[in-house]
Protein backbone atom coordinates (compact mmCIF):
# COMPACT_ATOMS: atom_id res chain seq x y z
CA UNK A 1 0.00 0.00 0.00
CA UNK A 2 1.39 3.39 -1.01
CA UNK A 3 1.86 6.12 1.58
CA UNK A 4 1.01 9.69 0.55
CA UNK A 5 1.83 12.87 2.45
CA UNK A 6 -0.52 15.80 1.90
CA UNK A 7 0.73 19.18 3.13
CA UNK A 8 -2.09 21.67 2.67
CA UNK A 9 -3.32 24.37 5.06
CA UNK A 10 -6.71 24.89 3.40
CA UNK A 11 -8.91 22.57 5.46
CA UNK A 12 -11.63 22.24 2.82
CA UNK A 13 -9.21 21.31 0.04
CA UNK A 14 -7.27 18.97 2.34
CA UNK A 15 -10.31 17.10 3.63
CA UNK A 16 -11.63 16.45 0.13
CA UNK A 17 -8.24 15.36 -1.14
CA UNK A 18 -7.51 13.08 1.80
CA UNK A 19 -10.93 11.43 1.48
CA UNK A 20 -10.49 10.85 -2.26
CA UNK A 21 -7.01 9.36 -1.82
CA UNK A 22 -8.15 7.06 0.98
CA UNK A 23 -11.02 5.86 -1.20
CA UNK A 24 -8.37 4.90 -3.77
CA UNK A 25 -6.72 2.68 -1.17
CA UNK A 26 -3.78 4.89 -0.23
CA UNK A 27 -2.57 5.50 3.32
CA UNK A 28 -2.64 9.28 3.76
CA UNK A 29 -0.86 11.55 6.24
CA UNK A 30 -2.07 15.15 6.34
CA UNK A 31 -0.19 18.12 7.77
CA UNK A 32 -1.05 21.82 7.61
CA UNK A 33 2.45 23.27 7.85
CA UNK A 34 6.13 22.64 7.28
CA UNK A 35 6.94 21.90 10.92
CA UNK A 36 4.50 19.03 11.38
CA UNK A 37 5.22 17.71 7.86
CA UNK A 38 8.90 17.34 8.71
CA UNK A 39 7.93 15.42 11.85
CA UNK A 40 5.82 13.05 9.74
CA UNK A 41 8.67 12.48 7.29
CA UNK A 42 10.94 11.34 10.12
CA UNK A 43 8.37 8.82 11.39
CA UNK A 44 6.80 7.51 8.19
CA UNK A 45 7.90 6.11 4.83
CA UNK A 46 6.45 8.37 2.15
CA UNK A 47 6.00 7.25 -1.47
CA UNK A 48 4.48 10.48 -2.77
CA UNK A 49 4.12 13.98 -1.34
CA UNK A 50 1.45 16.43 -2.47
CA UNK A 51 2.73 19.81 -1.33
CA UNK A 52 1.06 23.21 -1.29
CA UNK A 53 3.58 25.80 -2.48
CA UNK A 54 2.54 28.42 0.09
CA UNK A 55 2.31 27.30 3.72
CA UNK A 56 1.87 29.25 6.98
CA UNK A 57 5.46 28.71 8.09
CA UNK A 58 7.27 28.29 4.77
CA UNK A 59 6.86 26.73 1.34
CA UNK A 60 6.50 23.34 -0.23
CA UNK A 61 10.15 23.54 -1.19
CA UNK A 62 11.07 23.44 2.50
CA UNK A 63 9.38 20.04 2.74
CA UNK A 64 10.73 18.87 -0.62
CA UNK A 65 14.31 19.41 0.57
CA UNK A 66 13.83 16.78 3.28
CA UNK A 67 12.33 14.17 0.98
CA UNK A 68 14.88 11.93 -0.68
CA UNK A 69 13.87 9.59 -3.50
CA UNK A 70 10.24 10.61 -3.06
CA UNK A 71 7.87 11.65 -5.85
CA UNK A 72 6.37 15.13 -5.41
CA UNK A 73 3.35 16.92 -6.84
CA UNK A 74 3.13 20.65 -6.10
CA UNK A 75 -0.20 22.44 -5.63
CA UNK A 76 -0.36 26.18 -6.25
CA UNK A 77 -2.63 29.02 -7.32
CA UNK A 78 0.13 30.37 -9.60
CA UNK A 79 0.06 29.14 -13.18
CA UNK A 80 2.64 31.49 -14.69
CA UNK A 81 5.63 30.03 -16.52
CA UNK A 82 8.15 31.24 -13.93
CA UNK A 83 6.39 29.40 -11.10
CA UNK A 84 6.07 26.22 -13.13
CA UNK A 85 9.75 26.23 -14.10
CA UNK A 86 10.73 26.91 -10.49
CA UNK A 87 8.63 23.98 -9.31
CA UNK A 88 10.25 21.51 -11.69
CA UNK A 89 13.71 22.85 -10.99
CA UNK A 90 12.90 22.36 -7.31
CA UNK A 91 12.35 18.65 -7.84
CA UNK A 92 8.67 18.41 -8.73
CA UNK A 93 7.43 15.37 -10.66
CA UNK A 94 4.19 17.18 -11.47
CA UNK A 95 2.49 20.53 -10.92
CA UNK A 96 -1.24 21.18 -10.41
CA UNK A 97 -2.91 24.57 -10.21
CA UNK A 98 -5.87 25.38 -7.97
CA UNK A 99 -8.75 24.95 -8.35
CA UNK A 100 -8.26 21.43 -9.68
CA UNK A 101 -10.57 18.57 -10.60
CA UNK A 102 -10.14 15.74 -8.13
CA UNK A 103 -10.35 13.08 -10.84
CA UNK A 104 -7.54 14.73 -12.76
CA UNK A 105 -5.37 14.93 -9.65
CA UNK A 106 -6.01 11.26 -8.85
CA UNK A 107 -4.97 10.35 -12.38
CA UNK A 108 -1.77 12.36 -11.94
CA UNK A 109 -1.12 10.61 -8.63
CA UNK A 110 -1.45 7.20 -10.25
CA UNK A 111 0.81 8.22 -13.12
CA UNK A 112 3.44 9.73 -10.83
CA UNK A 113 3.49 6.70 -8.52
CA UNK A 114 3.74 4.38 -11.50
CA UNK A 115 6.66 6.31 -12.98
CA UNK A 116 8.52 6.55 -9.67
CA UNK A 117 8.10 2.91 -8.74
CA UNK A 118 10.23 1.69 -11.63
CA UNK A 119 7.79 -1.16 -12.26
CA UNK A 120 7.99 -1.59 -16.03
CA UNK A 121 6.74 -5.17 -16.08
CA UNK A 122 3.73 -6.15 -13.99
CA UNK A 123 2.28 -9.61 -13.40
CA UNK A 124 -1.32 -10.42 -12.58
CA UNK A 125 -2.35 -14.07 -12.59
CA UNK A 126 -0.85 -15.59 -15.76
CA UNK A 127 -0.84 -12.21 -17.50
CA UNK A 128 2.32 -10.12 -18.03
CA UNK A 129 1.93 -6.37 -18.63
CA UNK A 130 4.85 -4.48 -20.16
CA UNK A 131 3.96 -0.90 -19.27
CA UNK A 132 6.92 0.50 -21.21
CA UNK A 133 5.54 -0.81 -24.51
CA UNK A 134 1.87 -1.11 -23.58
CA UNK A 135 1.87 -4.79 -24.56
CA UNK A 136 0.14 -7.62 -22.71
CA UNK A 137 1.13 -11.29 -22.82
CA UNK A 138 -0.91 -14.35 -21.90
CA UNK A 139 1.19 -17.51 -21.54
CA UNK A 140 3.96 -15.75 -23.51
CA UNK A 141 1.59 -14.97 -26.39
CA UNK A 142 0.72 -11.37 -27.27
CA UNK A 143 -2.82 -10.50 -26.21
CA UNK A 144 -4.71 -8.06 -28.40
CA UNK A 145 -6.51 -5.51 -26.21
CA UNK A 146 -8.15 -2.21 -27.04
CA UNK A 147 -6.74 0.89 -25.34
CA UNK A 148 -9.64 0.93 -22.89
CA UNK A 149 -9.32 -2.79 -22.11
CA UNK A 150 -5.60 -2.23 -21.47
CA UNK A 151 -6.29 0.63 -19.03
CA UNK A 152 -8.92 -1.50 -17.31
CA UNK A 153 -6.50 -4.42 -16.88
CA UNK A 154 -3.78 -2.04 -15.66
CA UNK A 155 -6.18 -0.65 -13.07
CA UNK A 156 -6.82 -4.12 -11.68
CA UNK A 157 -3.10 -4.94 -11.75
CA UNK A 158 -2.15 -1.85 -9.74
CA UNK A 159 -4.86 -2.56 -7.15
CA UNK A 160 -4.49 -6.31 -6.68
CA UNK A 161 -6.40 -7.58 -3.68
CA UNK A 162 -8.42 -4.40 -3.30
CA UNK A 163 -12.13 -4.00 -3.87
CA UNK A 164 -12.62 -1.29 -6.49
CA UNK A 165 -15.97 0.43 -6.78
CA UNK A 166 -17.41 1.12 -10.20
CA UNK A 167 -16.74 4.82 -9.66
CA UNK A 168 -13.06 4.18 -8.89
CA UNK A 169 -12.70 2.06 -12.02
CA UNK A 170 -14.46 4.60 -14.21
CA UNK A 171 -12.21 7.39 -12.94
CA UNK A 172 -9.10 5.37 -13.76
CA UNK A 173 -9.97 4.50 -17.37
CA UNK A 174 -10.96 7.91 -18.73
CA UNK A 175 -9.60 8.39 -22.21
CA UNK A 176 -6.83 10.74 -23.33
CA UNK A 177 -9.32 13.39 -24.39
CA UNK A 178 -10.77 13.50 -20.89
CA UNK A 179 -14.00 11.79 -21.87
CA UNK A 180 -15.36 9.44 -19.23
CA UNK A 181 -16.73 5.97 -19.87
CA UNK A 182 -20.43 5.71 -19.05
CA UNK A 183 -21.27 3.63 -15.98
CA UNK A 184 -23.78 1.49 -17.83
CA UNK A 185 -21.13 0.35 -20.33
CA UNK A 186 -18.52 -0.67 -17.73
CA UNK A 187 -20.10 -4.10 -17.34
CA UNK A 188 -19.71 -4.65 -21.08
CA UNK A 189 -16.03 -3.71 -21.04
CA UNK A 190 -15.33 -6.00 -18.08
CA UNK A 191 -17.17 -8.84 -19.84
CA UNK A 192 -15.02 -8.36 -22.96
CA UNK A 193 -11.83 -8.28 -20.89
CA UNK A 194 -12.84 -11.47 -19.06
CA UNK A 195 -13.44 -13.21 -22.40
CA UNK A 196 -9.98 -12.26 -23.68
CA UNK A 197 -7.98 -13.15 -20.56
CA UNK A 198 -9.98 -16.31 -19.80
CA UNK A 199 -8.87 -18.17 -16.67
CA UNK A 200 -5.55 -16.33 -16.54
CA UNK A 201 -6.96 -13.70 -14.20
CA UNK A 202 -10.00 -13.94 -11.96
CA UNK A 203 -11.96 -10.67 -11.97
CA UNK A 204 -14.31 -11.23 -9.07
CA UNK A 205 -17.61 -9.39 -8.79
CA UNK A 206 -18.15 -8.35 -5.17
CA UNK A 207 -21.89 -7.91 -4.91
CA UNK A 208 -22.92 -4.38 -3.95
CA UNK A 209 -19.31 -3.15 -3.73
CA UNK A 210 -17.52 -3.57 -7.05
CA UNK A 211 -14.75 -5.80 -8.36
CA UNK A 212 -11.58 -7.39 -7.03
CA UNK A 213 -8.61 -9.20 -8.55
CA UNK A 214 -6.29 -11.25 -6.33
Amino acid sequence: MKHILVVEDDKMIASGLVYALEQEGYTVFHNENVKTALQTIVKQKIDLAILDMQLPDGTGFDVREKLSNTAVIFLTVDDDETSIVRAFEGGADDYVTKPFRIRELLARVRRTLGASSGDIVMKIGDIIIDTATGKVYKNNSLLELTALEYRLLLTFATHKGQILSRTQILESIWDSAGNFVEDNTLTVYIKRLREKIGDSVNIETVRGLGYRVD
